[in-house]
């Protein structure tokens, strides 16, 4: 059924094109909520990419799952909102004097400085992070999403691990 609709809104099928955005919406909202981490965020998102995918569904050839496509169309989504939250952050502050990077010992606030930690990280290294530690994507998979080879996924996840070792004084597994 889905290849079917994806077929029709290609072609310009309006309902084809609802029906879809229909049973991807929680996927795209999910998806862009674990990014984020902001519900505001998360719906900003899924409405900036529903509105991108009416344009970009034309350049979904198909050779690979619908849904890891659609992933990479959100993962786009929100760099290009944490891009612009990075303007407007520089603005105001520097990551430094984030109350969150000052957190307590307890399990719960070490996973907490930890993610925010990797929020730290270079885009590549904090994508691959996100999306083989938080999402479960394996190497081949975020490959695919961030559109690199595996050794390169395996190479940014090193390189985060050495950063965030620096950053949070002690080693992350």
């Amino acid at each position: 059924m889905e290849p079917e609709l994806i077929r029709k809104a290609i072609g310009g099928d309006a309902q084809a094109f609802g029906q879809l955005i229909e049973m991807h919406y929680d996927f795209i909202h999910a998806t862009a909520w674990k990014w984020t981490r902001s519900r505001a965020d998360a719906e900003d998102i899924a409405q900036d990419v529903c509105v991108r995918l009416a344009s970009a569904i034309r350049s979904f050839r198909g050779e690979g799952r619908f849904r890891t496509w659609l992933y990479a169309l959100v993962l786009n989504a929100v760099r290009d909102l944490a891009r612009k939250a990075v303007r407007e952050r520089r603005k105001t502050e520097e990551w430094s004097q984030d109350p969150a990077m000052h957190a307590d010992e307890t399990q719960e606030d070490d996973m907490q400085e930890i993610w925010t930690a990797v929020q730290t990280l270079s885009p590549k290294q904090r994508d691959a992070v996100m999306l083989v530690y938080s999402e479960g994507f394996d190497h081949s998979e975020a490959a695919e999403i961030l559109g690199c080879s595996e050794p390169t996924v395996s190479w940014h996840l090193h390189e985060a691990r050495k950063r965030l070792k620096i950053i949070l004084g002690r080693e992350v597994a």
